[in-house]
């Protein structure tokens, strides 16, 4: 089967940091699905995964945590799916990635595709729509108020994958004013159309764009990106007694900041559940079927904003790239193999 790997971790302008290469086909056993992969999007941890993780020597890494396509095969303790239905999920970290014809992925993290989506709408979905769906109930309960404090989620990043798709959430499950930060004038716009009451600069003051809103201060802050560099506006402009998540990777963070207000820290990893096999493994299908639903009712939209044709070294060098500049705003689809 076709697919896009690497032998070597190197910087994505080098051609050998990903190659378009040949693999065995594999073979579902126990609750495995076998996809046949129709479109994949790129997520920021395919850069991280690529610049730290080299395979064993002589074998290929195959990227790609992401997926829309039809099952063609089941393994023989699979119960939710059958050979013919489209799906959409994330997979697991530990296993081969989406970039590939076909893949293997346990049914119980696997969604049924929205069936008004195509392909490239649905695959933007999966990894981000998990991270966000699981910050804002399971990670930061935003459904139960803060005392005192305003009825306000901020999401720090609110132009990216996983803003994007959080602000949707929000709006259209709970009752909170959705701020959102954004730089430039296309990201604070893309933002806006995604619902967002109110969109913030995080290039100035954040505690002071905040505060200039004139709603009091949020009891709720889901921190994206740089959330080092926040940190302490964060600490600023955060009611007492209110809650942080963050999802990405500081390579320290000064938790002392929060103590005064009391302020409790959550970190979201999707990929938990599947890598730890926890007892609640199946929540993430289940999830992926309701934000399908949702698709299918049309209170979410995907969060597709750029498509790079198809599923190449070249083209997924080219998405590394943008996604490593910082200036990509929603999710980058690639479909299909040339």
């Amino acid at each position: 089967m076709r697919a896009v790997g690497y032998q070597t971790s190197l910087p994505i302008e080098d051609e050998a940091s990903l190659q378009d290469i040949t693999l065995p086909r594999p073979e579902p056993t126990g609750r495995d699905l076998l996809v046949e992969v129709r479109a994949v999007s790129v997520n920021p941890v395919d850069t991280k995964v690529r610049r730290r993780a080299a395979p064993e020597a002589g074998g290929w890494k195959v990227l790609g945590w992401d997926a829309a396509g039809i099952v063609v095969a089941a393994g023989p303790e699979a119960t939710r799916f059958r050979p013919g239905d489209a799906v959409f999920y994330a997979g697991a970290l530990e296993r081969p990635g989406t970039n590939a014809e076909f893949h293997l992925v346990d049914e119980r993290i696997v969604g049924h595709k929205p069936a008004s989506l195509s392909f490239a709408e649905a695959a933007a979905l999966p990894l981000t729509a998990i991270t966000a769906w699981e910050t804002l109930f399971d990670r930061l309960d935003v459904r139960k108020p803060v005392p005192g404090a305003a009825n306000a989620l901020l999401i720090v990043g609110g132009a990216g994958g996983v803003g994007s798709i959080a602000t949707q959430l929000a709006r259209q499950l709970t009752d909170l004013t959705v701020i959102t930060t954004a730089s430039r004038p296309e990201t604070q716009d893309w933002s806006r159309e995604l619902g967002a009451h109110h969109v913030v600069d995080h290039g100035r003051s954040l505690a002071a764009e905040v505060a200039a809103l004139g709603l009091g201060a949020p009891g709720l802050v889901f921190s994206t990106t740089h959330t080092d560099a926040h940190l302490t506006a964060i600490a600023e402009l955060l009611a007492p007694q209110g809650r942080l998540a963050l999802i990405d990777d500081p390579a320290t963070l000064d938790v002392s900041l929060l103590k005064r207000k009391s302020l409790s820290l959550h970190w979201e990893f999707m990929f938990t559940r599947p890598m730890f096999g926890t007892v609640d493994i199946a929540a993430q299908g289940a999830l992926l079927d309701e934000v399908a639903g949702l698709v299918e009712a049309g209170r979410l939209r995907t969060t597709l904003a750029e498509h790079f044709g198809p599923i190449t070294a070249a083209n997924l060098r080219r998405a590394h790239a943008l996604l490593e500049s910082g200036r990509a705003k929603g999710k980058i689809v690639l479909e299909g193999f040339a």
